[in-house]
């Protein structure tokens, strides 16, 4: 078989090409997720260069859409890339855990179990007291880097079961930016100026 006749083939037409879309947007779709949340962190020479990746790779899968408008498969194959991109972006994004995050605590109870975690894995905090329409309460917030948080939550749900929380993205940190090392018992803290 030649290569014309291949690439003439109804296996090359309704499975090669539906395929190769897919990828093709599964990659691109990807990327460009990852090129927005970039933008959103002020990252602006890594995002354009995703973009022109992205791009170039859209341009492709468009492309044998118009070659082929009348394979309903390309379609569907295109639809399917975006969906499988937009998920895979979204949990490359979750696994880079890149800048950083407001912690916001408010709890009910005493916060000083909560304060002792934090004081001992060297986080630093801030907290206040305030008033909820159920009563006082204390509002602890604290700035952490975004992979570090993934254990943080599960000792704020030990600490104080029954606390509201809440975690903001911040596109900048002024001022001091912490340094968080691991060490054998904790964090600790390395301010720079």
């Amino acid at each position: 078989m030649s290569f014309a006749e291949i690439f003439n083939s109804d296996w090359f037409r309704l499975v090669f090409i539906p395929l190769f879309i897919v990828l093709a947007r599964i990659v691109d779709v990807s990327l460009g997720t990852l090129r927005i949340i970039f933008v959103s962190k002020g990252m602006k020479y890594l995002a354009p260069a995703l973009g022109f990746v992205e791009v170039i790779i859209w341009l492709l899968a468009i492309g044998q859409i118009m070659q082929n408008l009348s394979n309903v498969v390309n379609y569907i194959a295109y639809g399917l890339g975006f969906a499988i991109g937009n998920y895979l972006g979204i949990r490359i994004e979750e696994k880079l855990a890149m800048g950083f995050v407001v912690l916001r605590v408010i709890t009910r109870k005493s916060a000083q179990e909560l304060k002792s975690y934090f004081t001992r894995s060297g986080y630093k905090y801030t907290i206040l007291d305030a008033m909820s329409d159920e009563g006082p309460v204390h509002v602890i917030y604290i700035t952490v880097k975004r992979k570090n948080l993934r254990e943080m939550i599960p000792n704020v749900k030990r600490y104080n079961p029954k606390a509201f929380y809440t975690v903001e993205d911040l596109k900048c940190v002024s001022g001091n930016v912490l340094s968080q090392r691991r060490k054998s018992n904790g964090f600790k803290i390395i301010m720079r100026k």
